[in-house]
């Protein structure tokens, strides 16, 4: 059970102590805030950099106890990517890369403004997100909960969706700090990255995020250059306090502490307990290995934010009151402006009156797909099926029939097939407590040679399962399947989970057998076969803690979506996953439409789509590719997932599109890809030059018959006089016009100089890319119908 107790416990074991650094650099402090430290004794300065128990226990977090006596509130700290995770009813939001596929910074605003008001109203002061950490690797869990490939759309995203959650009182977390590319050992995994790349790639957006105001940064769990990222005096110091000036705090992600000494390297909060930042700390202050000093600046950077946002004015206790309606509204907005539009042969979609006999196959076209797992898994107030929107749409004309096609819940494991069996309840569940988590062992007998899915719900806890020994399932918060093939006869089978939210929680395993998987498959293709259109939902499960072992669909989709197909070509998919995936049966499918994780309001979002009620104009984030073979950590360890616990992010600048243009490999789908129900023309480019910037011009025109969006994209080539790693093309612009059928409209995209400079490693500093620089314009990173040159000076 060793390797079991690991996978279950890895989050809250915190690795090695690192090595002291210098000393940390003060943030400043108001005449109020001085005063108040001045009063306040050791413990209670210690109090505030370090979490505690919450004795109303709200599903949150974190939680600072405050200091009554001086008037000081208590802070709660909750999750939020996608709404606020707490113990309580949410808005449920798209996942935040579909927000980023929406190019639309004014809807990043708006975004945020629903979860800071919703987090507020639900009584939180302090919300862990956004993430901003770059995709750089397809299989990464979380790539979901973050924004894209490319540090430019990050960039503006995460401003806006801070701008938007601190409008409403509540104090924004950007996380994690830095190169937090993957969740597989996470915890280990110490990266090597060249200045240029980090400064270049990974950093943009969290210097964004500063210049947005952000109150907190979280540091990460991996290593940077040797350095744990709570413990780098490079990055929190140097970097982020003294050159970016941020005057917030940093707090470490939950059980990312390593040393006592980390907060002299910059680091002022440790979360969730008290291991370094308490009684270790306490001692080493009273003997002088750590100055008062680091302390007092931890505690005023902390304070400092409270009393900006009027935590210390009462603020705490006045609260807005939800506002479920308008949440809904804006969710629904997100969920079709970052929709993307795949594939379209023939006009298939959008779906008209002919098509009045439709057969909706898969789980989530019945049980829709709302979130990802782990710090995103939102508690909706509601959340449609599929099933009966696309139905209510259809009209009464028409009929829409359903096949689940395949089983993402599946059925108990039977004492026949496992002993001993299950501990589980009348309701088939397993109930785990924090202070009693559940381990299993035994051994599972299956009849028949084949493909056994086992499925675990984890509301509120991790879980693991290992057959003969190896880990065939890791999950966190959420639902996680898993296919294992099998032969018959007996395995050696452990399972286990660990409640997380300090309150009793159930949990189920249950699998799917071969029998039932290809039952389920005959039903859905007999159903293909007796209407016109058949539209299969497909998803994947996502979630914080575990990358993707490959980049097909799980339970064996690909397999359902061709047989479908076979049996009707008239086959529509709706995608419900979080990051890109390999798609085989690309060929035999009339239309492929990408919803994300598209959140609570997701089922109304994809009615409206399908039939065309809303045009699409969603642009993909990140690069799809054609073949695992090819992509940028393909075939190379070392990349990715790291050998001996190094990692060596040797591609360096080449990250996303950028690899692909460089090693001129075609992608699935390429960065900044997405159709429409109309079409756009391009024309007339002009390029001007003026006080360091592009003022890049055209002729935009909607060359179809229906109204639309289409987000036009510049981009930058490569500086001819300069040594530097650079990209062939780099995203340098973007925006999302609107244009009623025949319109046509100039538009002027602004270049800011920033977008035309290079990291110079050896003068340590940015430097202007000059010369003759290419400039394109068009749909998507491979779309560039216009183009030209300028010369850039100094």
């Amino acid at each position: 059970m060793g390797g079991l107790s690991v996978l279950l416990l890895a989050a809250g074991t915190a690795p090695a102590p690192g090595a002291p650094g210098a000393p940390g650099v003060t943030g400043g402090s108001s005449p109020r805030v001085a005063a108040l430290i001045a009063r306040m004794t050791l413990d209670e300065k210690l109090s505030f950099v370090h979490g505690d128990t919450d004795p109303e226990a709200l599903g949150q977090a974190g939680y600072i106890p405050g200091v009554p006596r001086l008037g000081i509130p208590e802070l709660r700290l909750t999750d939020g990517p996608a709404g606020v995770r707490v113990n309580a009813h949410a808005t449920a939001m798209p996942a935040p890369v579909a927000l980023a596929s929406s190019f639309d910074d004014r809807l990043a605003r708006t975004f945020g403004q629903v979860i800071g008001r919703d987090g507020r109203a639900l009584g939180q002061d302090v919300l862990l997100s956004p993430m901003t950490n770059i995709i750089r690797v397809p299989y990464a869990g979380r790539n979901f909960e973050t924004f894209s490939e490319d540090p430019l759309l990050s960039s503006r995203m995460v401003a806006g969706e801070i701008e938007g959650v601190q409008s409403q009182g509540l104090i924004a977390t950007v996380k994690h700090y830095a190169e937090n590319n993957q969740e597989d050992n996470r915890m280990g995994v110490n990266v090597h990255v060249d200045e240029q790349t980090l400064r270049q790639i990974e950093l943009p957006a969290f210097e964004a995020a500063v210049k947005a105001g952000a109150g907190a940064v979280m540091c990460s769990y991996n290593s940077v250059n040797g350095s744990h990222g709570c413990g780098s005096d490079e990055l929190l110091n140097s970097i982020l306090k003294e050159q970016w000036g941020f005057r917030g705090w940093v707090m470490s992600d939950w059980g990312a502490t390593h040393a006592t000494t980390d907060i002299v390297d910059g680091l002022d909060q440790e979360m969730p307990s008290a291991a370094y930042l308490g009684a270790e700390l306490k001692t080493a202050i009273q003997n002088g290995t750590v100055p008062m000093s680091e302390l007092n600046d931890s505690v005023a950077r902390i304070l400092g934010r409270m009393e900006k946002f009027g935590l210390l004015d009462g603020r705490s206790d006045q609260r807005p009151a939800r506002d479920p309606e308008g949440g809904a509204r804006a969710a629904q907005q997100v969920a079709e402006s970052g929709a993307v539009l795949l594939k379209n042969a023939g006009g298939s979609l959008p779906l008209t009156g002919e098509d009045t006999s439709i057969g909706l196959i898969g789980p989530t076209a019945k049980t829709p797909k709302v979130t990802g797992g782990g710090s995103s898994n939102v508690v909706p107030d509601f959340a449609a099926s599929p099933l009966d929107t696309i139905t209510a749409r259809a009209g009464e004309g028409a009929t829409v029939r359903y096949a689940a096609g395949g089983d993402n819940t599946g059925l108990p494991i039977p004492a026949t097939a496992l002993s001993p069996a299950l501990p589980v309840g009348p309701d088939g569940a397993i109930t785990v407590t924090p202070d009693e988590s559940f381990f299993h062992t035994g051994t599972l007998t299956v009849p028949t040679e084949g493909d056994y899915s086992f499925v675990f719900d984890l509301p509120a806890a991790y879980g693991a399962v290992l057959i003969d020994g190896s880990n065939v399932l890791t999950g966190f918060l959420g639902s996680s399947t898993a296919r294992v093939h099998l032969t018959a006869g007996a395995h050696s089978f452990a399972a286990g989970a660990l409640a997380i939210q300090g309150a009793p929680t159930k949990v189920r395993l249950n699998w799917v057998t071969p029998q039932a998987a290809q039952a389920a498959r005959e039903e859905a293709v007999a159903l293909a076969r007796q209407v016109r259109t058949p539209i299969v939902f497909a998803y994947d499960d996502g979630t914080e803690g575990v990358d993707r072992k490959d980049l097909s669909l799980p339970a064996d989709q690909d397999g359902l979506i061709s047989a479908v197909a076979e049996a009707n070509p008239n086959t529509v998919v709706v995608l419900n996953t979080g990051s890109s995936i390999t798609m085989p049966w690309l060929s035999e499918v009339k239309a492929v439409l990408d919803m994300y994780y598209p959140g609570q309001n997701g089922a109304e979002a994809t009615a409206r789509l399908l039939y065309g009620d809303v045009n699409p104009s969603g642009k993909l984030s990140q690069t799809f590719p054609a073949d695992e073979s090819v992509t940028p950590v393909a075939g190379d360890p070392l990349r990715y997932p790291g050998v001996d616990d190094q990692e060596y992010y040797s591609e360096g600048v080449h990250v996303g599109y950028r690899w692909y243009d460089k090693e001129r490999a075609d992608p699935l789908f390429p960065f900044g890809y997405g159709l429409s129900y109309t079409s756009f023309s391009y024309r007339d480019l002009r390029v001007r030059q003026q006080h360091g910037e592009l003022t890049v011009s055209f002729t935009l025109k909607n060359t179809g018959a229906r109204d639309g969006d289409e987000v036009a994209q510049v981009y930058v080539g490569a500086s001819p006089g300069t040594a530097a790693q650079q990209a062939v093309r780099s995203l340098a612009g973007y925006q999302k016009v609107h244009l009623r059928a025949g319109q046509s409209k100039t538009v002027r995209i602004r270049v800011d100089a920033q977008q035309l400079k290079y990291w110079n490693t050896s003068a340590d500093a940015w430097a202007l890319g000059t010369g003759k620089r290419g400039v394109w314009v068009g749909g998507s990173s491979r779309t560039l119908p216009l183009h030209t040159s300028v010369d850039v000076t100094r």
